[in-house]
């Protein structure tokens, strides 16, 4: 009798867990599951929004249009990874929870915003740039993680986006 009330309450307790992953919120603050990737789930992040920046940039579209396109798809996402990142902190009962990834998918986005059309060089070039500023979190990056609810969570990965922009804009400058 014991033994099938834990069964029971085990399963129940499954699929309740099951569905609050499933749920909207989950699933954009993991960024479709690339946050429960078991090894350096930041960095699986960045890979999708290099994935999701290389499609857009691609676009048949002339002049800044693919520069609008992807500034349009990063502030969409940005809006709402805030409201899902919050929801995050709640469903994992703890601030800034390593499962929560869209902040690097936004973040990494933004990096290759004034060259969406960008060869595969430069799209290593910006994927190593936002990694390594999104690990150093340079001022005014850090301070940003404070922010609290989601806010916090997306912005400081913003910031290290545009760090990521800067520098590939001026490394574009020198190399023109």
């Amino acid at each position: 009798m014991k033994r099938t009330r834990r069964r029971k309450a085990a399963r129940t307790l499954r699929e309740s867990v099951t569905k609050q992953r499933a749920g909207p919120a989950i699933w954009i603050a993991t960024a479709g599951g690339a946050g429960y990737f078991p090894i350096a789930p930041g960095t699986a992040g960045s890979l999708v929004g290099v994935a999701v920046a290389v499609p857009l940039g691609r676009l048949p579209l002339h002049g800044s249009a693919s520069t609008a396109v992807l500034a349009a798809a990063s502030l969409a996402l940005f809006a709402a990874g805030v409201w899902a990142a919050g929801e995050a902190e709640k469903f994992f009962g703890r601030t800034d929870p390593g499962q929560v990834v869209m902040d690097e998918v936004v973040g990494q986005m933004l990096t290759f915003l004034l060259i969406p059309h960008a060869t595969w060089k430069w799209l290593l070039g910006g994927f190593l740039l936002f990694r390594a500023f999104d690990i150093v979190k340079p001022f005014p990056a850090r301070q940003a993680e404070r922010i609290p609810r989601g806010w916090g969570i997306m912005i400081d990965d913003v910031i290290a986006g545009g760090y990521g922009l800067a520098v590939l804009a001026v490394i574009g400058m020198v190399h023109r």
